[in-house]
């Protein structure tokens, strides 16, 4: 796709410095900028970037005062990081916009498809499964019977809807993940065996939510585990049977929350938390990376870290005592030797 500088300039309602009719047809950071190539300059620590970047046309904040003469031409807005951010969602609908059935893709009969509908190669759509208007389902995707995908949603390549599972509209699932896999239910038996308990819930994921990569959200025992509204999942993510992950809440790659826990709206997980089952975590809490929650918290809006997790002032002072702990060894080991000699001058 190739545009000119004043097609772009008219895109972002900007005033376009240069040539006006300079062509690009990708997109580069400014520090690897070449003939061709569009950038952007927002943050000042990369201005020097601009006057040596080999970019066709470069997007800078309307208030930016040059020090030197750019090659590039110049397209001036209001703020270059949201135009650019707006310019990258225009060229990814571009670039992912796909409408047609695929041959080798599998729909069934009673399975009901809605209106600009995009199936790749080797789909499955099951029996009395609903598609939305505008759906994509990418090749190698599994919609099980009775599922049910929105309006504008993104399933890609490899994706794996369980049967009665629902999604929501504008939803965006990356390739490999699973909704609906058995939620992790055994019935310990007196001669040492397990008895599986069967999984007969279903994953409810609401408007806006997007998920990563490989990362696997399991049926309800019974009921249903929740994604509520505008939720964010990176890649990796487990999370387990009759969990409700709040709206607007974002978790990072590898975290692992247990059974029928909730988080609630506006939290935020780092990597690698893992989250014990059966407990609550209050609205608006920050969960440092690598930290274990093995109890409810119930204040909101409070940063949290550690194993287990504490305040994240109390995990801080922690860890300054245990930097120290060395030096205090030391230092109990010459308080031992005085003692030790004190009491042997006394005897």
């Amino acid at each position: 796709m190739q545009f000119t500088a004043r097609q772009i300039g008219e895109m972002l309602h900007g005033v376009v410095e240069g040539n006006p009719d300079v062509v690009v047809d990708k997109l580069a950071k400014i520090e690897e900028g070449e003939k061709g190539s569009l950038a952007f300059l927002s943050n000042p620590k990369y201005e020097s970037f601009l006057y040596s970047t080999k970019a066709s046309v470069v997007i800078v904040n309307q208030s930016l005062q040059l020090t030197q003469k750019a090659s590039s031409t110049l397209i001036r807005v209001e703020d270059a990081y949201s135009a650019f951010s707006n310019l990258l969602d225009q060229y990814n609908t571009i670039k992912l916009d796909k409408v047609g059935i695929e041959n080798l893709s599998f729909i069934h009969p009673s399975a009901k498809i809605g209106q600009h509908v995009y199936i790749g190669a080797f789909a499955y759509i099951g029996q009395d499964a609903v598609i939305g208007d505008n759906a994509k389902i990418y090749p190698h995707v599994y919609v099980g019977d009775n599922a049910k995908i929105g309006n504008n949603s993104t399933l890609f390549s490899g994706v794996k809807i369980g049967f009665d599972c629902e999604l929501g509209n504008n939803v965006i699932i990356h390739a490999g993940t699973v909704i609906g896999s058995d939620g992790f239910g055994f019935a310990p038996q007196t001669d040492g065996s397990y008895k599986k308990i069967s999984q007969i819930g279903v994953v409810i994921i609401e408007n806006d939510v997007e998920i990563g990569a490989n990362a696997c959200i399991d049926r309800a025992t019974m009921g249903a585990t929740i994604i509520r509204k505008g939720a964010k999942l990176d890649n990796l993510i487990q999370i387990a049977h009759n969990v409700e992950i709040g709206s607007n809440t974002v978790i990072a790659s590898q975290t692992g929350i247990s059974g029928s826990t909730k988080i609630h709206e506006n939290c935020i997980i780092g990597g690698q938390v893992g989250v014990v089952g059966h407990i609550t975590v209050a609205k608006g809490s920050q969960v440092q990376a690598k930290s274990g929650i093995n109890r409810s918290i119930t204040q909101e809006y409070k940063k949290w870290g550690g194993i287990p997790a504490t305040s994240f002032q109390d995990h801080l002072r922690s860890q300054v005592v245990l930097h120290r702990l060395p030096e205090l060894e030391r230092k109990l080991e010459e308080m031992r030797k005085v003692i030790e000699n004190l009491i042997a001058r006394t005897q």
